[in-house]
């Protein structure tokens, strides 16, 4: 990059909110997901008129621009793909307004999720999507990638809790779309914005809905000796219009390797396991948990137990939320998936997902959000191994065009970012596609935000293509 450029970020930021160096650029050419991309340069904005700036000397400069939360997404959205400036929003980690009577808050987008959570709990509120990461995962990240979470069954994905955004656009005009009410008149810009995956626009400032906390909650562990057994319990419980808060299913194999580090209860000689949560009303939920029980029986469950109190059910989540740091221990890397299927297709789905890595030769961990259908198969692989890298890679397409072929979709809560973007013609047509490629250019004409996303390269080939094997500076071979 320009030296020039450099020069005039410190000058808008300070020097300390610029990085350029090589060896703390390698530190931001990760994230979540397998892909690696190294940006030309990393800034910290503070404020919107911060970010206004930057971007406005990106368009004059007709240099690509990338927004970062955490760095804890899992599909390469958050990587400079094409270089450029990768703006970093930690340091806008500022809750602006809290209203509880009209339970509503205003952050900006480096806060983050949980923090939400525990500034309002104190009144009886919270702030529902909840994915696994949302101790470290922010607000920003979420809403670039629509993020979900275990219960976002019963209370939505993070569209269903965003009112309104102030967003700074290519051209470094700030614009304010939605607001505090439920509805707003005129075209839903804040529903387009929100996982448009920093393709259009870039969030400085986010109204989000708080929700009331229960009055009680009930979970429940449904053990099994089978795992078709578990998935046909989900079948069945949607079949009879049950919405339980939260449906998380988990295999024997990975349940084993959580316990082993979480130490959560979970059986250790048992195939499958489903966590269950029913929430609300106390009578309400009671009914719910004894129909739910009924459910797992006639499904051969080989024992349902309900958590006793608060200590054993956060015992209980924190074994499902920290799975994927459990199987990191097992190997240098593993690539986590996020098709979703319709939930009738579970037990064929995983029985192909098993053939899958037996053909390739990888180990497959199974945990995903059963409710709704949303996979998250985990191949591990040692990516410093070209064959392994290529092989994980052409695993994960088969089980993605598996999802597709039975009525899904590539993506639940993950994004597309560049991790499928060349899958994306498996699902769209070529005019689906460009009717997509003019919206973001009716947003974004020269294309500097967020490039390399969402959109296959091949266009009009009408091949899909494999991501080529990640080499860098830094990784090692």
């Amino acid at each position: 990059m320009d030296s020039k450029i450099i020069r005039a970020l410190e000058e808008i930021l300070g020097k300390q909110s610029v990085l350029s160096a090589r060896e703390d650029l390698m530190m931001y050419e990760y994230d979540g997901s397998i892909e690696v991309a190294r940006p030309d340069v990393v800034v910290f904005p503070r404020t919107t008129q911060d970010v206004v700036r930057i971007v406005q000397l990106a368009n004059r400069h007709q240099v690509p621009i990338t927004g970062r939360g955490a760095g804890t997404g899992l599909s390469g959205g958050a990587l400079a793909r094409q270089g450029g400036i990768l703006t970093v929003f930690s340091r806008m980690n500022k809750i602006l307004e809290i209203d509880i009577e009209n339970q509503r808050a205003v952050v900006q987008p480096g806060v983050v999720n949980l923090d939400i959570t525990r500034a309002v709990e104190h009144a009886g509120f919270y702030f529902a999507p909840d994915p696994s990461s949302q101790k470290s995962c922010t607000i920003g990240g979420n809403v670039a990638e629509n993020a979900g979470g275990p219960h976002t069954l019963l209370y939505g994905i993070t569209t269903n809790h965003v009112l309104g955004l102030e967003v700074v656009m290519p051209s470094g005009e700030v614009l304010r779309v939605g607001g505090k009410t439920l509805d707003t008149p005129g075209y839903d810009l804040t529903g387009l914005l929100v996982g448009s995956e920093g393709t259009l626009a870039i969030v400085t400032e986010v109204t989000v809905k708080l929700t009331r906390l229960p009055e009680a909650t009930k979970t429940l562990l449904a053990i099994y000796e089978t795992v078709d057994d578990a998935t046909e319990t989900v079948a069945e419980i949607t079949a009879r219009a049950i919405t339980p808060a939260a449906c998380e299913f988990m295999d024997g194999w990975t349940l084993r390797v959580v316990e082993a580090w979480v130490h959560a209860g979970f059986p250790l000689d048992s195939a499958a396991v489903l966590l269950i949560e029913v929430d609300g009303l106390r009578e309400a939920i009671e009914a719910q948990a004894a129909e739910i029980l009924d459910v797992c029986k006639l499904h051969r469950a080989r024992e349902v137990r309900v958590a006793k109190d608060s200590k054993e059910r956060e015992l209980l989540w924190k074994g499902r939320k920290n799975a994927f740091g459990a199987v990191g221990r097992l190997s240098p890397s593993y690539y986590v998936q996020d098709g979703v299927i319709p939930r009738t297709k579970l037990p064929a789905t995983l029985r192909e997902i098993d053939v899958i890595g037996k053909k390739y030769g990888f180990e497959i961990g199974n945990i995903f959000h059963a409710g709704d259908g949303n996979l998250h198969p985990i191949i591990l692989f040692d990516p410093r191994d070209r064959g392994q890298y290529e092989r994980a890679v052409a695993a994960a397409g088969e089980i993605m065009a598996h999802c597709i072929a039975v009525g899904g979709s590539i993506t639940g809560e993950h994004g597309v970012g560049f991790e499928k973007s060349e899958l994306m013609p498996l699902m769209f047509t070529e005019a689906d596609l460009d009717a997509m490629r003019g919206v973001r250019h009716a947003f974004n004409p020269a294309g500097l935000l967020n490039p390399g996303k969402i959109f296959p390269f091949g266009k009009g080939c009408g091949e899909v293509r494999v991501q080529p094997f990640p080499i860098t500076p830094a990784t090692p071979l």
